[in-house]
């Protein structure tokens, strides 16, 4: 059974940083892409960044260039997405999904499309602000 289990959300000042993880079972990451997506209240989920299973190349949406790194551990199965620089328009539920099929031979993932993910966490909360 394939799972996510996302952690390191808090409540942190602008400017500040956070690095979320995302423990997967069920699979290996060099199988599948992971991808994380964030929902603000009110909004849609939107995505932000996701790591490709063949050669862990990294994908990023405009909100996180620059800011946001995207990495994985394969000895731990584990996604990371360390956040820095953040903004209270950071403010929002991360939860990281597993891509449902393949792109680009595994090369690749599509940061912007979370209905291409599934087997989603329960989310880790992040709030940004002073």
């Amino acid at each position: 059974q394939l799972r996510l289990v996302e952690s390191g959300g808090d409540l942190v000042q602008p400017g500040g940083s956070l690095k979320l993880s995302c423990v997967a079972s069920g699979f290996n990451l060099d199988e599948k892409a992971i991808g994380w997506f964030r929902q603000a209240p009110g909004k849609e989920r939107e995505g932000v960044s996701c790591i490709a299973s063949a050669d862990g190349s990294p994908y990023y949406t405009n909100i996180a260039k620059g800011r946001f790194d995207i990495s994985r551990d394969l000895g731990q199965n584990t996604v990371y997405l360390q956040m820095n620089t953040l903004k209270p328009d950071d403010t929002g539920t991360y939860s990281c999904g597993v891509l449902i099929r393949t792109y680009n031979r595994d090369y690749s993932c599509p940061v912007t499309l979370p209905k291409e993910y599934d087997h989603w966490g329960q989310g880790t909360q992040v709030t940004v602000s002073s």
